[in-house]
């Protein structure tokens, strides 16, 4: 689970609130997030390994939008690595964890452990967060036809560049001027949480208005193509719809909790004594979201590709070769037998039978295949196959 919390039980000098959450049940909550985090790291890798009975076709070359959808899935496999990690050193050393931060200690690795740990998950969650809002906007460039391939460097550069300042400078803040006296007031550790949070409250703010001028120029885009909006085009409008509030629902579930326990924890720090009989609801209410937390956190990643390519099936295709995504449709019976819901090729869904020779048509063409990649289609099953192959 991924939370400002983590860094700051590494003080000694932990406030209360902090020391409420992380000493509530931890074998419990250890074993919650190993078991959680487990899962969705094993269904997330079997939907982006290659699958059996798919026949390969010759497509163009992968889109960015393709390529972040991917990276997306890597950031929170690494995430979930890191708090199986974490999780599994806090049940199997418990005097090692013990030594955390003890005052006059002269054992620095269970401070650097403790540290070390929570940077990780928070670096690559972060880095998740800030992939999912360039998704957002590489989508509207897309439509808008401002964006290639070549700018997935700039992304690159502004997704990592931006997590690790973040993260390093709520580190230097909260830790100033050493570890053994962090957390002396909130003027410590209130600019840590605010880098925290800042990534997922852009993605929860800024990411639906974006999604919304996409699919408003995707209907614009769709409408000027041939004058006209057929059935077709306006499904294939619904469907990228329905995509992106696929997404937005994932995150607002997977991440909502954190925003609330954060709430109730911060109005903890606030009281002069938080054991009082008063706050006891507050309190009860923080564990519950802490546990919460612990669950849905690490299912990001499965549920995201769930999101992104629809369920793609249980039989994986072990060896590796370099294959091209089919986009014929099959038939029923094919469908029945080997085929997992797929994305939506935008060529094969509108005016198959037609050959528009204009550059805006081909333009506008790859545009919305581009951006329909991972989309899937309840009347129109196509063959597709594994993520893993778009582009890698």
């Amino acid at each position: 689970m991924a939370s400002p919390r983590l860094e700051t039980y590494c003080c000694p000098n932990r406030d209360a609130a902090t020391q409420l959450v992380m000493n509530f049940q931890p074998e419990v909550f250890c074993g919650v997030c190993i078991g959680s985090a487990s899962v969705s790291l094993l269904l997330t890798i079997l939907q982006l390994l290659p699958k059996k009975g798919q026949s390969p076709r010759k497509m163009p070359k992968a889109s960015s939008s393709s390529t972040i959808l991917l990276l997306i899935s890597i950031c929170d496999i690494l995430g979930g690595l890191g708090m199986i990690f974490r999780s599994s050193v806090w049940l199997g050393f418990p005097r090692f964890i013990a030594n955390i931060s003890v005052v006059n200690g002269t054992d620095v690795w269970p401070s650097a452990f403790c540290v070390g740990s929570a940077m990780w998950i928070q670096l690559l969650y972060s880095a998740g967060f800030w992939w999912l809002f360039c998704y957002a906007v590489d989508s509207y460039l897309v439509v808008r036809r401002s964006a290639g391939l070549s700018t997935i460097v700039l992304y690159h550069m502004m997704t990592w560049g931006l997590a690790v300042m973040l993260c390093v400078e709520g580190i230097a803040l909260l830790y100033y001027p050493s570890l053994s006296s962090c957390e002396n007031g909130l003027e410590h550790a209130i600019p840590h949480y605010i880098t925290t949070y800042a990534p997922l409250l852009l993605v929860l703010v800024v990411n639906p208005i974006l999604f919304r001028r996409t699919v408003s120029a995707v209907a614009s885009l769709l409408k000027g193509r041939q004058g006209i909006y057929t059935e077709n085009e306006r499904r294939l409008g619904t469907e990228i719809q329905i995509r992106f509030f696929k997404i937005m629902l994932v995150f607002v579930i997977c991440w909502s909790s954190n925003i609330i326990n954060e709430s109730l924890l911060f109005y903890l720090e606030m009281q002069p004594d938080i054991n009082e009989m008063p706050l006891k609801n507050i309190r009860s209410a923080a564990l519950i979201t802490w546990i919460i937390m612990g669950v849905l956190n690490p299912m990001q990643g499965f549920l995201f590709t769930l999101a992104f390519y629809g369920w793609t099936g249980w039989r994986v295709d072990l060896k590796w070769r370099k294959r091209e995504i089919p986009w014929e449709s099959m038939s029923s019976s094919t469908v029945d037998e080997n085929v997992y819901p797929s994305p939506v090729n935008y060529q094969s869904n509108i005016h198959d039978s037609k050959k528009i020779p204009t550059t805006d048509s081909q333009q506008t063409d790859e545009a919305i295949s581009m951006l329909s990649e991972g989309n899937t289609s309840g009347d129109d099953r196509l063959t597709r196959s594994s993520p893993i192959y778009q582009g890698w």
